[in-house]
């Protein structure tokens, strides 16, 4: 159909758009990590002893849902930064539902296997999040039988496989490799879980058709 004369086109998302609003996104949340950071700064981390999370605590459970914000100190966010706006926003051009539902599934999936699961005293940080978006990159493509996923999983494999190691069980106290765990497994449910949205939908498309 051609739209008549001065009437405005019909919009269509593009994938420039689509890009500037993943940057956008991405750029806002890591920008409130950092600003989160120099509030708990100041404050003497002492945010960490309210909002960290505390494993197998009655009251820590709500602790699932702001530990992510929280950091130990200006590296750590540093350290988580990068991370995120890569695999966030190479997730987020997928789109937005794509994007929380990746979010949700790896944030939830990492505090509730530190709760579960962790050693003792608080955990801080978004490598949770890190490890699930990346872990949703990895797998989505074979879920989604996409060859230009997959392709993308192998690179992204080649450049960041390394960190995969933070989901062995280790002696350092200092490393939660039980967000890491969680957030990952996240990652993977979040795939499975619009793999099998896309399904039901493209069933209904036939019956109805």
């Amino acid at each position: 159909m051609l739209d008549s004369p001065g009437e405005a086109p019909a919009t269509r998302e593009t994938a420039a758009a689509r890009a500037k609003a993943g940057l956008l996104v991405v750029g806002s949340f890591v920008a409130l990590l950092f600003a989160i950071e120099l509030v708990n700064t100041v404050l003497l981390h002492s945010l960490n002893g309210v909002f960290g999370l505390r494993p197998r605590s009655a009251d820590g459970i709500l602790d699932v849902f702001t530990f992510p914000l929280l950091h130990a100190n200006l590296n750590h966010v540093l350290s988580n930064a990068l991370p995120l706006i890569i695999f966030g926003f190479l997730v987020f051009l997928s789109g937005i539902r794509v994007f929380l539902t990746a979010v949700a599934c790896s944030w939830l999936g990492s505090g509730l296997a530190v709760w579960l699961f962790g050693a003792g005293g608080v955990t801080v940080g978004s490598s949770g999040l890190v490890f699930g978006l990346f872990a949703f990159l990895l797998v989505r493509g074979f879920f989604n039988r996409s060859w230009w996923q997959i392709l993308l999983s192998a690179v992204l494999f080649l450049a960041y496989g390394s960190i995969l190691f933070g989901i062995i069980p280790n002696m350092a106290g200092y490393v939660s490799w039980q967000a890491h765990l969680g957030g990952a497994a996240g990652g993977i449910l979040a795939a499975v879980v619009l793999r099998a949205g896309a399904s039901r939908r493209l069933a209904s498309r036939g019956r109805e058709g």
